[in-house]
């Protein structure tokens, strides 16, 4: 096995990276709600920004090895079932006399069981594996190859976090053909997303090893 280096979590840019992961989270847990077509495309709007939390995923396993990634993960999933259920009280509490936008704020934010469910699963199980797929084929490829662990990680991370998130969410209200469609569609379109977006991860990862002190490159 080759000598591999990661960055120490606790000092440096690493809380910024967190925050940044966290939020992208949130942010495509709302977006998610929603299902969007295009023409014989269907997907949900959670496809706009989830693949950066991928992204994200991969340059914090990278630079800071599996146990900062599973950290950043458990916050990540720690926040997202407090917003969840935030949502909850919010929406459970009586409406003020005047505000007419109940039904609104249910159809957007109302806490759905289901979908919470989902997507806190597919999140958690989707980059638990990502994670550790990566940091794995980084102790034996070193420095080398890095396309091809970003790659591999995303295609396994990708496929249990849509196989999941979709299966608990939809399966049974999207049925037949659609549904094999809405889960075949979501996991090719984040998975080429992300290998679209090799060079600026390629960067991102670049620049956190030259700003992390604590990172040493091994050959």
């Amino acid at each position: 096995m080759k000598r591999i280096s990661f960055a120490a979590p606790t000092s440096g840019v690493y809380p910024y990276v967190i925050a940044v992961f966290a939020a992208l989270l949130l942010l495509s847990n709302i977006g998610a709600v929603k299902l969007i077509e295009f023409g014989p495309i269907i997907t949900d709007g959670g496809a706009f920004l989830f693949p950066l939390v991928y992204i994200a995923g991969d340059v914090i396993s990278e630079v800071y090895g599996l146990k900062a990634a599973r950290r950043a993960i458990f916050l990540a999933f720690g926040l997202s079932i407090l917003a969840s259920l935030t949502f909850w009280a919010v929406q459970s509490a009586p409406p003020a006399d005047g505000w007419d936008n109940q039904g609104a704020f249910e159809a957007v934010l109302g806490f759905v069981p289901r979908i919470v469910l989902a997507s806190v699963c597919g999140f958690l199980v989707g980059q638990l594996l990502n994670a550790y797929v990566l940091v794995k084929i980084k102790e034996r490829t070193a420095e080398r190859a890095l396309w091809f662990r970003l790659i591999g990680s995303t295609v396994v991370g990708e496929l249990a976090d849509t196989l999941t998130f979709c299966t608990i969410a939809f399966y049974g209200v999207i049925t037949g053909g659609d549904f094999l469609n809405y889960v075949i569609t979501g996991y090719i379109y984040k998975t080429l997303l992300e290998v679209v977006l090799l060079p600026i991860t390629y960067r991102v990862i670049a620049l956190m090893k030259r700003i992390e002190p604590s990172y040493h490159r091994e050959g």
